[in-house]
């Protein structure tokens, strides 16, 4: 090689590529990255929604090494954790516990203190790989893969290959630990009324490779496909398709289509056993089936000039306001929150009905120890009080609730 030589690789690698053609291979080998963290680290070893084949497998090992330096037992045990105590104060990364904009500029530091809980490691990352390349190279030596991909990057690109690697270096931070984490637990739409604060952040979920669909994966987290509507678009579901229909993938769990049969009129364990299934979305469906009798019981309430929280609120935001505390139970609730719904309901037993009926229904699927019969005999007691209201909007609830099949 001549010195003339030498110095052009040095100055531009050994691929030279117009500005455009660097944004295109940015953006290829971030993507990659995402797809190897939702994939494999999420879907497949996390949740045990799908099987990889052993290649596919170490193939994401290896980039993830390369990409990030994450040991796989760490963010598995981290991730399962977080899942395990959401929004509470063992919550690894919780925005509701450390406030958005730390989880949001902070997360990766958030990830860091949790990875070096061995009792988290312990409890929660049984199970992932613990063969002789994961001792020896990936967790022993997890930054010299990054270092690793610094010099390939140098080597193809010139000096602006450690522009592209630095980009590849905070992609996972940016993204997975502060926006899925952050604003997936703050700001977005939900189809499911789960226990925590969980949100779909947009419905066409490609940029980060389906995670976006945050809500849906907490209603139903051992399902290998995030997407739950029609309009919705799951990019790594799409992925997982492909490597399955090439034999490379074997998906286990995806979350079950609600079925109907409109000729059931009474209770069954086969309707307690669907109903478990879709408890988050029947919540949902209670909450938005009842809207029309809120607004007119806080109408009412306003109209008749009684001094609670309803008198001097727009109704608007009454709404807004009885929505979510149908949507929670009472523990989740502020001290304010309670104080306010104890005094609205205390002004209308309506109100106070469908408050205390959608207690009671989450309270069936929570008796585990139950049997079938059991459980459905209280639900067919739950569906006599609910008609029993003569609430129109109820009743016609509980009909479509005994359809379930």
């Amino acid at each position: 090689m001549t010195l003339n030589e030498f110095l052009n690789l040095a100055a531009h690698g050994l691929i030279d590529l117009p500005w455009w053609g660097y944004v295109v291979v940015l953006l290829a080998l971030t993507h990659i990255t995402i797809a190897s963290v939702t994939i494999f680290l999420h879907r497949a070893q996390a949740h045990r929604g799908l099987d990889l084949h052993p290649s596919i497998s170490h193939f994401f090992r290896f980039w993830l090494w390369l990409t990030t330096g994450m040991i796989t037992k760490e963010w598995v045990a981290i991730h399962r954790k977080h899942h395990a105590k959401c929004e509470t104060e063992e919550d690894p990364h919780s925005p509701m516990i450390y406030g958005i904009r730390k989880v949001l500029t902070e997360g990766a530091e958030l990830y860091k203190i949790e990875a070096r809980n061995a009792e988290t490691l312990d409890k929660y990352g049984t199970g992932t790989p613990d063969d002789w390349m994961e001792r020896n190279v990936y967790s022993r030596f997890p930054w010299q893969g990054v270092g690793l991909m610094l010099l390939v990057n140098l080597l193809l690109f010139g000096p602006i290959g450690a522009a592209v690697w630095a980009l590849q270096m905070i992609w996972i931070p940016v993204h997975a630990a502060g926006v899925i984490n952050g604003i997936g637990h703050y700001w977005g739409y939900r189809h499911f009324t789960v226990s925590d604060t969980s949100t779909n952040i947009v419905p066409i979920a490609f940029w980060i490779g389906g995670e976006e669909l945050h809500n849906n994966h907490h209603a139903f987290p051992t399902s290998a496909r995030f997407s739950m509507r029609w309009y919705e678009f799951d990019l790594g579901w799409t992925y997982i398709r492909i490597l399955a229909a090439l034999k490379l993938a074997n998906v286990k769990k995806v979350a079950p289509r609600p079925r109907f049969d409109l000729n059931k009129a009474r209770v069954d364990a086969e309707t307690v056993q669907a109903v478990i299934a879709h408890r988050y979305e029947i919540v949902t469906k209670y909450v938005r089936a009842l809207k029309a009798t809120c607004h007119e019981e806080v109408a009412r309430i306003r109209a008749n000039g009684h001094a609670s929280p309803m008198a001097s609120m727009r109704e608007s935001k009454a709404i807004r306001n009885l929505k979510h505390w149908l949507r929670s139970d009472a523990d989740q609730l502020s001290a304010e929150s309670r104080a306010s719904l104890k005094e609205t309901l205390a002004h209308s037993k309506v109100l106070d009905n469908l408050y205390t009926l959608r207690l009671d229904l989450a309270k069936i699927w929570e008796r585990s120890t139950l049997t079938k019969e059991e459980l459905a005999s209280r639900l067919e007691e739950w569906c006599k009080r609910a008609e029993a209201t003569g609430i129109a909007q109820l009743q016609q609830f509980t009909r479509q609730l005994k359809s379930y099949a």
